[in-house]
């Protein structure tokens, strides 16, 4: 039985939802499809190359803010585009750690360049949007990998952090604040800091 790309990344996916990158294997893929491992070898050589794949399919189906809009700011376009960025590793198991390590897909370049020169046009250098891009894109993956490793019912440890931080008023109330923000609210605050950064570098370098 031939399969081909698309049913291959289809199935990868679906098994990544099951079980989790550490245990995704060609094996279980090749089984799921119904095919012997080297099947697959056909049309990815590695498994490094299957998540390379996997992470580019998970952006192009979810990953919807990747050009800036008509009379948008660069400002709101960096907060839309890393939100979306964000949303798109959300949306499977283990999204950030496929993404962790991987480079751009050569076939989305235009898009890049669109960002780019959006931000050039603003002010930046291309080195600077450069920067800008490389450092909201790691900090979304650092937040959706501590997201994705965090237990949805807290855990021990947390509970005896609290406990413990209660003897130190400063530091009790700081933790108090980051629990109740969540994972969606410290995002965004960290967000807002890196555009504000930006906006300030970009000021001084104007001025």
């Amino acid at each position: 039985m031939k399969v081909d790309r698309r049913r291959i990344l289809e199935t990868a996916l679906e098994v990544l939802n099951e079980v989790g990158v550490d245990a995704l294997s060609t094996r279980a893929i090749a089984e799921r499809l119904g095919v012997r491992q080297p099947a697959l070898y056909w049309h990815f050589k590695s498994k490094r190359d299957l998540l390379g794949a996997m992470n580019g399919e998970i952006l192009a189906r979810a990953h919807e803010a990747r050009v800036p809009r008509p009379g948008e700011t660069w400002q709101d376009f960096v907060r839309r585009n890393g939100r979306s960025f964000r949303a798109a590793l959300l949306s499977y198991r283990d999204g950030a750690r496929v993404h962790a390590g991987t480079e751009a897909d050569p076939g989305d370049l235009t898009n890049v360049e669109v960002q780019a020169a959006f931000l050039v046009a603003a002010g930046f250098t291309p080195g600077q949007a450069m920067q800008l891009f490389i450092a909201v894109s790691r900090y979304v993956v650092g937040c959706v990998l501590e997201e994705q490793a965090t237990p949805v019912d807290g855990s021990i440890e947390q509970g005896q952090l609290d406990e413990a931080a209660k003897a130190y008023p400063v530091l009790s109330e700081a933790i108090a604040y980051y629990r109740a923000s969540g994972h969606a609210g410290l995002f965004e605050r960290g967000l807002e800091l890196m555009v504000k950064g930006a906006e300030a570098e970009l000021a001084t370098a104007m001025g």
